[in-house]
């Protein structure tokens, strides 16, 4: 099992099709996917498998809530990594124009559109089109980086509004 490129952060738009980012610590985009999992066990399995490939990993941002974001969680809480979790609505305020956030398709629609720029601008690899919920996990990455940036300690918004468990 080799090591994925050096992360930094993770964004994860949690679900069972699962949109992930990996970051660098100067918050370039390294790479985005999108995994679908048939169910929980075999998420499980995959969570492990892909924090053990990122030993430089230090956050895990998690869009979504749940038992599926408590599997996100609790593996990388075991493995010592910082973890945040918010919701859809609190990110793309910040991210996406008021016009583009009026129903759920269309925020959808504008992550992708504003998604697929970051990416381009970034060079990171893409063997498939990208994704709704890959786009939206670039956007949360981009959006959580700057806030872990600014405020390292976690003494922000992000930290202290969406925290699960101690960091």
């Amino acid at each position: 099992m080799s090591p994925e490129p050096t992360g930094w952060l993770l964004a994860v738009d949690v679900g069972l099709r699962t949109g992930l980012a990996l970051f660098s610590r100067d918050g370039r985009l390294l790479w985005c996917r999108t995994r679908h999992l048939p169910d929980r066990t075999r998420l499980r399995r995959a969570i492990r498998g892909l924090l053990a490939r990122l030993p430089d990993l230090r956050w895990v941002v998690l869009e979504g809530g749940g038992p599926l974001a408590e599997l996100w969680h609790r593996e990388a809480r075991r493995r010592g990594l910082r973890v945040r979790i918010t919701q859809a609505e609190v990110w793309r305020r910040d991210v996406l124009l008021p016009r583009e956030q009026r129903t759920g398709a269309g925020a959808k629609r504008s992550a992708l559109s504003l998604a697929e720029r970051v990416v381009r601008a970034s060079g990171a690899p893409r063997a498939t089109p990208l994704r709704p919920d890959a786009a939206e996990a670039v956007l949360l990455g981009r959006w959580a980086w700057e806030r872990i940036a600014r405020d390292p300690d976690g003494t922000d918004d992000l930290a202290e509004a969406d925290r699960i468990g101690p960091p």
